[in-house]
């Protein structure tokens, strides 16, 4: 996809996907046989539930049939929201990622792998699980000290109420 229909889209839908209280995240235009597929990821705070997703892909569907942004050839609409192993590239994903575990490869090479505890404006507190028995310990990471970073999937995941039940028990 071109830079400019790129940048079209973005300008042309962005608007719309903020009516709905939701962020626009990516849009990609990828040649699948001879059709075209339009996938356009949003997100919020809170999430994307189906029928918030379901209401914006309406939205998005209308206002791309009133314009020749997409051109005049068929193409196929996906609106979905990031997978679970989403790469955090904007200062709002690693807000929204806030306890979860992420795999973070560094500036000065190496990896971390670490649970994001409080996200401000210049960086991250991070707690580092122990290993062999160990004690987790904290960090602080600057954002300019990452790379990339990703979510890591956690199939035995506790979440803060659990967490707290447990604490109280």
């Amino acid at each position: 996809m071109s830079t400019t229909q790129s940048e079209r889209l973005r300008e042309l839908l962005e608007p719309l996907v903020r009516s709905q209280g939701l962020d626009l995240e990516e849009i990609a235009v990828d040649s699948v046989g001879r059709k075209r597929v339009l996938r356009v990821v949003v997100d919020s705070d809170t999430g994307a539930d189906l029928d918030a997703v379901a209401d914006v892909s309406r939205a998005l569907s209308v206002k791309l049939d009133e314009t020749d942004a997409m051109g005049q050839g068929a193409y196929d609409l996906e609106v979905g929201t990031p997978g679970a192993e989403r790469a955090l590239t904007e200062h709002r994903h690693y807000r929204r990622a806030q306890d979860r575990l992420v795999k973070f490869q560094l500036q000065e090479g190496g990896d971390l792998v670490a649970r994001i505890l409080t996200v401000d404006e210049d960086g991250l507190d991070l707690e580092v699980p122990g290993v062999k028995g160990r004690k987790a310990t904290t960090r602080r990471l600057a954002f300019t000290d990452i790379a990339k970073a990703r979510v890591q999937v956690e199939f035995n995941r506790k979440d803060k109420k659990d967490m707290t039940e447990e604490e109280e028990a």
